[in-house]
């Protein structure tokens, strides 16, 4: 506990574009970042020889260099591939990790290919409705439809 006394706290520390609160344990602070797993916040910790118990405050800006660094290139550090959250890229066939901006962007980019090529995943992008296999019939409804329309009771008994 002495060392971290020593350490200056900063309440806020910027990691990859992103400003992230320092009262954080550090692996939840790293999850902060779009892109980044709390296992995968573990395992750059691991590589990086810091202490996952310590808050984000007491980093020094060293640490967070080897951290940022870590992140940009995680197979480089011997981080395992299934934690990656792009394998066998289309255009490349290589594992990559994307964060952030490049994240958001390349999910757009596949939607659109979905959609260009047609496929059934692209088709229900297209228009708005479940992807995945979730039921439509009464759930993901948008507009005016509130409720179930039921068939009005036959009037005058129900003879033969």
């Amino acid at each position: 506990m002495a060392s971290q006394t020593a350490r200056e706290f900063r309440h806020i520390i910027r990691v990859i574009d992103t400003d992230i609160d320092g009262t954080l344990k550090v692996p939840y602070a790293l999850k902060k970042v779009k892109g980044i797993s709390l296992s995968l916040a573990r395992a750059i910790l691991a590589r990086a020889g810091i202490d996952p118990h310590m808050r984000a405050g007491f980093l020094t800006e060293a640490e967070v260099e080897k951290i940022e660094e870590i992140i940009k290139d995680p197979a480089k550090y011997g981080i395992p591939g299934w934690l990656l959250n792009r394998r066998k890229d289309l255009e490349t066939g290589k594992d990559l990790h994307l964060i952030s901006a490049d994240l958001i962007l390349r999910t757009k980019m596949d939607i659109e290919k979905l959609k260009e090529i047609k496929s059934w995943r692209g088709y229900r992008h297209a228009y708005g409705l479940k992807v995945r296999g979730q039921r439509t019939r009464t759930t993901g409804r948008t507009g005016k439809t509130v409720g179930v329309k039921k068939k009005a009771a036959a009037k005058g008994g129900g003879g033969k």
